[in-house]
């Protein structure tokens, strides 16, 4: 299955397949190493752990993606031994702020995924899964989310009128919870 594509060219995360574009790799790449310098194989593991295994990126893929941050003045690269390490530039922390946005959801995404792996993995293996081993959430949340869905697809032929009131009520529930947050400081 090759990934799909939402508006833009941007690629969506999918179970198998091509799952982020060069451009959104490049994004995640330029997010880590704001965070800390690091070598090329340091940077294709820390995505393989944030997302439990899901994506971790070819060396094939992750390295020309590094070549060509350096290429644009994004990323310096020094040597270490036999290895370069990464950090990032002015020009880098630019490009990062333009898509911070862009590269906070899909490092969450990532990690969502990992959560959800590991959830199967425990289911696989027998594990008792309690109220709150889903992914960190509580049976309360699990419940709305599961509740969420039943409701949205049971309005899955909804006339026009019927859909722009549906988001509208999404809309306001979004903008409730991102309010949330941002008023605790996170």
């Amino acid at each position: 299955m090759r990934a799909s594509r939402r508006a833009g060219g941007e690629a969506e995360v999918l179970a198998r397949g091509r799952k982020f574009s060069a451009d959104d790799l490049q994004l995640l790449l330029l997010a880590l190493i704001a965070e800390r310098a690091c070598h090329g194989y340091e940077l294709i593991k820390e995505l393989a752990v944030l997302s439990n295994g899901y994506y971790s990126p070819s060396p094939g893929v992750a390295y020309p993606a590094l070549s060509s941050l350096e290429a644009t003045g994004h990323v310096a690269a020094a040597s270490d031994g036999k290895r370069r390490r990464y950090s990032i530039t002015d020009a880098g922390r630019e490009r990062l702020a333009e898509g911070r946005e862009r590269a906070q959801l899909m490092l969450a995404k990532l990690v969502h995924i990992g959560r959800k792996m590991e959830l199967a993995r425990r289911a696989y293996a027998g594990e008792e899964i309690g109220e709150d081993g889903a992914a960190g959430w509580t049976k309360e949340l699990i419940d709305a989310r599961r509740a969420l869905k039943r409701a949205l697809l049971l309005r899955d032929q909804a006339a026009p009128d019927e859909q722009r009131r549906i988001a509208a009520i999404l809309q306001r529930a979004t903008d409730e919870i991102v309010g949330a947050e941002n008023s605790t400081g996170d």
